[in-house]
């Protein structure tokens, strides 16, 4: 089968929803399709089209950028060229396009299936109300004009009130999480040089500095955590500096975090790869994703924690919740609750066997090929016309 892939972004930008279309374009590849992956080419250092991991990657030069948006001129071109050639067009959104790509595939016959990550909520301001309204309209479009549409969660899908119109045509799959085994002695080394080989609580936050993912909650726990554990530290690891967006927000706390880095309570880790995050997670005692609002429908930070035996405190936003109250490892706090917080990672780190389970048979759920699976029958049950 030749599958089409279209997104905004794509690696080397790093978010749960690139990482979410790279597992699942990848896990397509391996199972014997041909895949092609469009895109912009928000990166000018970055090929106009390669092949990697088997999936081909065609990046549509970008004109401008429109807050967390880019125009690309040539896109409409391409898109009925790819979509063409191609038997299934599987579009992620929020994706600002998807209705010119949904559009062309029922002209053409093609099967046209959306994966739906999350609602749309930019940052105050008359000008992000504006795409805000934009971006739904096109949402909405895609979704009327698509065959079906895939989200992560029933309990994400029940209180979206993008997904609530479209419940006759929904299908909820988990999402694909895996990781590399970690290079040897790589474990070791980051517990060095972060000296979490020292018995030291560590507490990790996996995730962009963005303001819808709650950071300064965490700030304000910290706090109580100290006076019970003084030596204990965070390790922030994802992209912290130039987030699109999201200046304002860091340039609001890092006042803040930078007391906590000149006492040794906080350590930016910066993007890591696969292998990098791999061996970041053996090294912490818990994972904190305090997201506050519905931008994050799940948060596959936390299944990547827990098949490394690490658990979790997830905010009660639907979805996010989802992982911790199905595995038991962890515990859910309510939104924006910084004392809440506090509590859960305090009560983890004084019984931490009480939240272990067996990290195979949570891989084993989450494995890539496996929801690539699911999606496969979904393309054989469902008519493209």
């Amino acid at each position: 089968m030749k599958i089409l892939t279209a997104l905004t972004y794509y690696r080397p930008h790093t978010s749960g929803l690139t990482i979410y279309a790279e597992r699942l374009a990848e896990a397509f590849a391996r199972r014997g399709h041909q895949v092609t992956v469009l895109t912009s080419r928000f990166d000018p250092s970055t090929p106009t089209d390669e092949m990697r991991n088997g999936v081909r990657i065609v990046r549509a030069p970008v004109a401008l950028r429109i807050s967390k948006g880019v125009l690309m001129p040539t896109l409409g071109f391409l898109a009925w060229k790819y979509v063409a050639e191609n038997d299934v067009v599987q579009l992620h959104l929020p994706q600002f396009d998807a209705p010119g790509f949904t559009a062309r595939a029922r002209l053409l016959g093609k099967l046209a299936i959306l994966t739906y990550h999350c609602d749309l909520q930019l940052p105050a301001g008359l000008f992000n109300r504006i795409v805000n309204h934009v971006v739904d309209f096109q949402n909405n479009t895609a979704a009327l004009l698509a065959n079906h549409i895939v989200t992560y969660t029933q309990d994400y899908a029940d209180h979206s009130p993008f997904l609530s119109h479209y419940k006759h045509k929904l299908t909820p799959i988990l999402p694909p999480v895996q990781l590399p085994t970690p290079q040897k002695g790589a474990i070791e080394a980051l517990g060095t040089a972060h000296q979490t080989d020292t018995k030291r609580p560590v507490i990790g936050m996996a995730t962009r500095f963005a303001s819808e993912k709650g950071v300064e909650i965490l700030l304000k726990a910290l706090p109580k955590v100290l006076g019970k554990y003084p030596n204990a530290q965070v390790l922030f690891a994802g992209q912290h500096l130039n987030v699109m967006g999201e200046q304002a927000y860091f340039d609001r706390l890092i006042p803040v975090i930078r007391q906590f880095e000149q006492s040794g309570h906080w350590k930016f880790l910066g993007n890591q790869n696969p292998a990098q995050m791999a061996a970041y997670y053996p090294n912490l005692d818990v994972l904190v994703v305090s997201s506050l609002n519905s931008t994050e429908a799940f948060g596959l930070v936390q299944i990547e924690a827990m098949i490394n035996n690490v658990p979790c405190v997830a905010s009660a936003l639907p979805g996010v919740r989802r992982p911790v109250e199905m595995t038991g490892m962890g515990q859910v706090t309510p939104i924006g609750d910084a004392n809440a917080l506090a509590n859960a990672i305090l009560e983890i780190l004084a019984q931490p066997q009480k939240y272990r389970r067996d990290p195979a048979e949570i891989a084993r759920i989450y494995d890539p090929d496996a929801i690539a699976a699911e999606y496969e029958k979904l393309f054989k049950n469902i008519s493209p016309r």
